[in-house]
């Protein structure tokens, strides 16, 4: 791989894209659960690519590509995001449950991961939608292990909380008949 970025910052094109086939499908998977969207992920991982292609000269430690790449994504994803905060509220009124249904749908558990604070949001995303350890994140984020566990525990926190909040307020609108 540290041959390939060295070739790649030599202007090499196709030792770029070899370098970002590698990382490819982790980077898609990461992007789609950040911000949902088919067309905002294909405009994030090509804001992605064309910055860490511009920028690739700037890259200090060539063994770091992939924490590196991954940061760039991270930050796309995070601007992107907060673009569409400042656009348009989301109501969730329009995603209130079925009477009888017991179960949180998808679109309230990613408005819950949505509400956590953008760190733990990317932490939640690499470690339950990407798959990847606490290791992993901690060497990808250069965090120490024991802060990416923490930030996932308060994130289930957080998430217990907000399904909590979500609960009451149904019952108490008649809307659901079991307590979580």
């Amino acid at each position: 791989m540290e041959k390939l970025v060295k070739r790649a910052k030599k202007g090499d094109g196709e030792a770029f894209v070899l370098l970002v086939k590698q990382y490819e499908e982790v980077l898609y998977k990461t992007a789609k659960r950040i911000v949902n969207e088919d067309e905002d992920v294909a405009d994030v991982l090509q804001d992605t690519m064309m910055t860490a292609f511009e920028k690739l000269h700037k890259l200090k430690k060539n063994e770091f590509f992939h924490t590196w790449l991954f940061r760039i994504l991270l930050n796309k994803c995070a601007s992107l995001t907060k673009k569409k905060q400042t656009k348009a509220a989301i109501d969730l009124n329009d995603y209130l449950m079925k009477p009888d249904d017991n179960q949180y749908s998808d679109i309230e558990f990613k408005d819950a991961v949505n509400s956590l604070r953008e760190e733990q949001r990317n932490i939640f995303t690499l470690y339950y939608a990407v798959g990847y350890t606490t290791k992993e994140i901690s060497q990808l984020l250069n965090q120490s292990e024991g802060t990416i566990k923490s930030h996932l525990s308060r994130g289930r926190a957080e998430l217990k909380k907000h399904y909590y909040e979500i609960g009451k307020g149904m019952q108490n609108h008649g809307q659901i008949t079991k307590s979580c």
